[in-house]
């Protein structure tokens, strides 16, 4: 809406972790050894380490980017 392209978001109490969404972009990515143009998106996760590990982080992160690039799945 804004177009940005990333940013940070602050966790506020009493939230574990938020999600920050950056806009979708067209960007060039190589494809099977070929250049063509590719629709990519920023997304940060702020969390409080009082409450989770950044591995968890990191395990949502990794969940979250499978759903985008494969959406039909959820339908499963």
């Amino acid at each position: 809406m804004s177009a940005i392209d990333a940013f940070t978001a602050i966790v506020n109490p009493p939230e574990v972790a938020i999600l920050a969404v950056g806009s979708v972009r067209q960007t060039p990515v190589v494809k099977d050894g070929a250049l063509t143009v590719g629709q990519m998106m920023k997304a940060t996760l702020s969390a409080d380490h009082r409450a989770t590990d950044g591995a968890e982080a990191a395990q949502f992160m990794q969940a979250f980017k499978k759903k985008l690039e494969e959406p039909l799945r959820l339908m499963l």
